[in-house]
């Protein structure tokens, strides 16, 4: 049977909450913007884009395109919790969706079709319910797999709905600029065009020997890219591949070069992945750092394995400062990230010693309170409240609604 996949894109995601949630701001034009002192736009609504604001822009820059830009704080909680209720609404069409962001997934609708008549009633039903629900638009590709879908998606925006049928895939992608393609980014784009391809129609006919010896294995993957293959089903939550390691990265609010507060920051950062790697019953052996400069374009990362498998926070921060201790840095710092790898389910066993057990009850109580509580309820005496708090809080890309990357947000 011919796959059926949808690509569900929130247009202009927490923009278009804010404005749901406002009325004033409704046909503004508004950023979204982190909760710290130096920020990016997160998001803009259509309104401004129209102005040339786009994501990834400083606050000054955004507001020189466009005078009347309004500015609004974010409200992660908001999102994320948006994020799910949706995500509930596409379950009741199929239970083959896979979260790709806080404001995408696929679903494979192929054995659903029946139950309501098309594809496209499905489309039509979701986008109907959401509207009906929270006031806001999405847009939504219908093709036979998740590359087509997902470059459906972007056809029409916002509100849109675009379906590409397999009789057609030849005639749209022999066009269709390769940047367009999910998955191909810009080095990638910049590389093929060296080679005199541009479009997905150049891409496709490409010998696959050149491209094997220009990209590596990477080669034949492009080659069917540009012919519009994809045999990749839709992964559902809880049939992932197992999590490789868990992270946490924040952009500081403010350049830093203070050693001690440098620490501070590790130690927030430390406490994230060590109580997001708790509450999923996994420990790693291997604790890497991250440390971009100043000047944004500079940045390092260290890495070591230990001998042993670690979850707690202090054992990670110990390991993670060892390793920021043992550089020389160059500039203050802009981002700071920790990432706990090589890992294993963490089976349960108590220590061998009395300091170690004690330990780790102080942690399993301080997981407790803090899931019952709130995030932070309880911690270090160095983050209590009142104490400066590491970045700008914004949503990480790797955010999912359930499972280890379900991130707690400020």
């Amino acid at each position: 049977m011919q796959r059926v996949i949808f690509h569900i894109d929130m247009n202009a995601f927490f923009a278009s909450v804010e404005q749901s949630a406002n009325p004033a701001l409704r046909g503004k034009p508004i950023a979204v913007v982190g909760s710290g002192g130096r920020t990016i736009v997160t998001t803009s609504s259509y309104e401004a884009r129209a102005f040339g604001v786009k994501t990834g822009m400083a606050v000054w820059e955004a507001k020189r395109c466009c005078p009347e830009l309004i500015v609004v704080v974010g409200d992660n909680r908001k999102y994320t919790h948006t994020s799910s209720e949706i995500m509930s609404i596409i379950r009741d069409y199929s239970p083959v969706v896979e979260v790709f962001s806080i404001d995408e997934a696929w679903v494979d609708v192929t054995g659903s079709i029946n139950l309501f008549e098309s594809a496209e009633n499905i489309a039509y039903l979701i986008k109907a319910r959401i509207k009906h629900r929270f006031d806001i638009t999405c847009s939504i590709g219908i093709a036979p797999n998740k590359l087509l879908a997902k470059l459906a998606s972007d056809l029409q925006k916002p509100d849109g709905l675009t379906i590409i049928k397999p009789e057609d895939v030849s005639r749209i992608m022999e066009r269709m600029p390769v940047g367009s393609l999910c998955g191909i980014g810009k080095k990638t784009v910049r590389e093929l065009k060296v080679m005199g391809i541009n479009t997905c129609g150049e891409l496709a006919r490409c010998d696959q020997g050149r491209l094997t010896r220009k990209f590596g294995i990477v080669g034949a993957r492009l080659k069917q890219m540009g012919e519009g293959k994809d045999d990749v089903p839709v992964i559902p939550f809880g049939e992932e591949d197992e999590v490789k390691s868990v992270g946490h990265s924040s952009t500081l609010e403010r350049d830093i070069d203070d050693p001690q507060e440098i620490r501070r920051f590790l130690l927030q950062l430390s406490e994230k992945v060590g109580s997001r790697a708790r509450r999923y019953n996994v420990s790693g052996k291997t604790v890497a750092v991250y440390v971009r400069y100043a000047d944004f374009f500079t940045s390092f990362s260290k890495q070591t394995t230990l001998r042993s498998y670690i979850n707690l926070s202090d054992e990670i921060y110990k390991a993670a400062l060892a390793l920021l201790e043992g550089v020389e840095l160059e500039q203050p710092v802009r981002l700071l990230g920790v990432k706990l790898t090589n890992l294993k389910s963490q089976a349960e066993q108590l220590p061998l010693f009395e300091d170690d057990r004690k330990k780790l009850f102080a942690t399993q109580a301080m997981d407790k309170l803090n899931a019952k509580f709130g995030n932070r309820a309880v911690t270090f005496g160095s983050l209590l409240p009142g104490k400066e708090k590491a970045g700008n809080h914004v949503i990480p890309p790797s955010w999912r609604p359930d499972g280890i990357k379900n991130v707690d947000v400020e």
